[in-house]
């Protein structure tokens, strides 16, 4: 993908990734998270970053299997227009 234009906000830069394809994106972020500072990882509580860890090994061992963002995000509002 060629960007002629660098994005100027959060917002476009934002636009521009999801433009991405998921395979980019994923690139995308891992490159982004690897350059947050220690610091901001003490944000995090161990027992959360262990259960991401616990769920990072389950998806890449295969024992469970991923869905696209959009299908998550439809179910939980189908969910929620049902329970309401």
């Amino acid at each position: 993908m060629v960007c002629t234009a660098m994005p100027h906000s959060l917002k476009e830069l934002t636009e521009e990734a999801l433009r991405l394809t998921p395979d980019e994106r994923i690139v995308l972020a891992e490159s982004l998270l690897l350059t947050i500072d220690e610091a901001y990882d003490a944000m995090v509580d161990e027992e959360t970053m262990k259960e991401l860890e616990r769920r990072l090994e389950d998806l890449d061992s295969g024992k469970v299997v991923g869905i696209p963002a959009e299908q998550a995000l439809r179910e939980i509002r189908e969910s929620l227009k049902r329970s309401a």
